[in-house]
């Protein structure tokens, strides 16, 4: 159940992210109701959006969520990540891609567990009671997220994309446009998951290179080195328990 409502709250504050740009363009003196939520309108403004409209809009908004997770969450790190150390490994096919997602994806859950239960309460459960217009839902509720990008996102992403948008530097981090600050995150991250990949290739390599040159050194030109340092890339993996290390060690970065 807990598992559920969690899901439940990630997936509504991930749809509110995805209307950003409806929020922009709706008009302030109109009324809307979005998933069954009125915001304030004009004297004498009934108009609402019909129920199919409003289900096209949902279906609509759930086509951009995979990239939402994808790109602004700890997903994109991890996916990264565990594609290096199964080439590093040499194994192939193993653990497959569906499992590999599968642990990219419940460690990002557990990651931005709270940042999404803050975005639940200050933006949507406003909205829900009619005590916040979707825009000022919306404002509040990207706050959490924008302090989670901007703890990870480099300075110099940042500058680039200040200068391509032709922004203003804004006064504080806190100022930042989600769309500098989106793009940001997503190369500081695989600037960091490629640096973790390159360290985590380092002692494979070393393997690699030693069975590489006992087996020249033997005359064994017709054995690949690679079927001969496979069993002993695993067994190092298994021996200094490299799941917990590599997963434990991901899952600490986000929280320091």
């Amino acid at each position: 159940m807990k598992f559920r409502h969690m899901m439940h709250q990630a997936g509504r504050c991930c749809l509110l992210l995805a209307t950003a740009g409806l929020g922009h363009a709706a008009p302030p003196a109109t009324a809307s109701s979005l998933f069954g939520i009125s915001t304030p309108s004009g004297p004498g403004a009934s108009n609402s959006l019909s129920v199919p409209m409003q289900i096209i809009l949902l279906m609509t908004l759930l086509t951009l969520l995979p990239a939402v997770v994808m790109s602004i969450t700890p997903f994109l790190r991890i996916t990264v990540v565990l594609h290096f150390l199964r080439q590093a490994l040499g194994t192939q096919s193993t653990p497959s891609n569906q499992v590999l997602i599968g642990i990219s994806l419940f460690l990002t859950i557990l990651i931005m567990n709270p940042v999404a239960t803050e975005m639940y309460h200050k933006g949507w459960e406003p909205m829900e009671k009619n005590q916040l217009t979707y825009q000022q839902a919306f404002d509040e509720g990207s706050k959490p997220l924008k302090a989670f990008l901007v703890r990870f996102a480099r300075e110099k992403d940042v500058a680039l994309f200040l200068e391509v948008s032709h922004s203003p530097s804004p006064r504080n981090p806190g100022d930042l446009d989600l769309k500098v600050l989106v793009p940001a995150y997503i190369l500081s991250e695989l600037k960091a998951g490629f640096q973790i990949g390159a360290v985590l290739f380092l002692p494979f390599l070393v393997i690699d290179l030693v069975v590489a040159s006992v087996t020249l050194s033997l005359g064994m030109m017709q054995l690949p080195p690679v079927m001969i340092s496979a069993p002993f890339k695993v067994l190092l993996f298994v021996l200094v328990d490299g799941w917990n290390l590599v997963l434990g060690s991901l899952v600490k970065s986000f929280y320091t």
